[in-house]
């Protein structure tokens, strides 16, 4: 598994950013215990509650689904950060910790961690795209692709796709799965948890009925998903975002040119467990998400990254392929202008060879 805390290099000089980071990344226990309680322990509090309310007081339930959702994605911060081990102090209590907050966000621990280390360890590089991240094609792999292919990649990359399949894939169905080229670590994690959420699941069916359990889960899961989708979908997708080939690659750069700081206000800041401080977290994933604030405003080192308000980041939704020559990415009308320029050139060098 790839570990993004790590200096580049084994063996090598302490990377030149390390100092800066590093004294915001001892966690917290209290902070963790707080954190805990305005997270997962207020995430059930408000789902028994709605299912106390579902069946007298269905429009009272479904509003509560509003703050249940919000609490659900900062249980998934909580459970991300252990994912990192930089939750609480100690292996032990980050791997319980994980464990248990990834049945509230039907994550399998060890495979969802091994998979975002990948993402940690390849952000912003071209050459080694495609795990644990959202699937980015060059503006030439695009032209390359046959009318099925382009088709195929444009409803992926569709709002529709992205934001109502996506988090139901993402959150209930895709971490069900497993295949050969999987770790054995990783298989027995989503074995473990498909057995354990059959049986936590199917003992709340059995008391509470099988509608009353969608209309308490699904719509707290689909807002929380799709609020976590678009969090972690802009904070890479953006115009300038870096990337580079992996001879160039360098892992300090992905994390400070190729993650965003998503400005968002004080409410979305403590649901989303203030993860729009991603170049904080990109650049050292061992700071817990409640000192990614401190470490921002204290050093030096982020004054120049890229920075998007919520609005910039709902516009870089249209912005689909990688142009490598520019070092931006493009939308299709402008990947299909910068295929009919390259075309024209390559015409026009062949027209002057005869």
């Amino acid at each position: 598994m790839i570990d993004s805390s790590q200096d580049a290099g084994d063996g090598k000089a302490r990377a030149y950013w390390r100092d800066a980071v590093a004294g915001y990344e001892k966690p917290s226990v209290w902070r963790a215990i707080l954190d805990l309680l305005l997270s997962a322990v207020a995430y059930v509090a408000l789902m028994v509650c709605m299912y106390l309310l579902v069946e007298e007081h269905l429009w009272l339930a479904l509003a509560l689904s509003i703050p249940t959702a919000g609490f659900l994605l900062r249980t998934f911060i909580v459970f991300h950060d252990c994912a990192h081990g930089s939750f609480l102090p100690g292996k032990q209590a980050n791997l319980w910790v994980g464990r248990i907050t990834a049945l509230l966000v039907y994550q399998p621990f060890a495979n969802w961690r091994h998979n975002h280390a990948v993402h940690h360890g390849t952000s912003g590089d071209l050459d080694r795209r495609g795990q644990g991240d959202v699937q980015t094609l060059t503006v030439a792999e695009y032209a390359a692709r046959d009318w099925k292919g382009r088709l195929a990649y444009r409803l992926f990359r569709s709002p529709g796709i992205l934001f109502i399949v996506g988090p139901l894939w993402s959150l209930m169905f895709g971490p069900r799965f497993w295949n050969k080229n999987m770790r054995p670590r990783q298989i027995h994690s989503v074995w473990l948890t498909n057995i354990a959420l059959f049986f936590l699941v199917g003992a709340t069916i059995a008391v509470v009925g099988p509608v009353d359990w969608l209309l308490v889960q699904m719509p707290a899961a689909m807002m929380a998903g799709i609020a976590g989708v678009f969090l972690f979908y802009v904070q890479h997708q953006f115009e300038d975002a870096y990337w580079e080939t992996g001879e160039s690659w360098d892992y300090a750069d992905a994390a400070l040119k190729g993650s965003s700081y998503l400005k968002l206000n004080p409410v979305m800041r403590f649901f989303s467990g203030n993860i729009g401080l991603h170049h904080v977290h990109h650049l050292s994933a061992k700071i817990p998400n409640y000192n990614l604030q401190r470490a921002h405003d204290e050093s030096p080192i982020f004054a120049d990254v890229p920075v998007l308000t919520f609005g910039e980041g709902v516009r870089s939704l249209r912005l689909k392929l990688i142009d490598p020559a520019g070092g931006r990415l493009v939308t299709f009308r402008e990947a299909r202008e910068l295929t009919a320029r390259a075309r024209a050139s390559s015409s026009l060098a062949a027209s002057s060879a005869l």
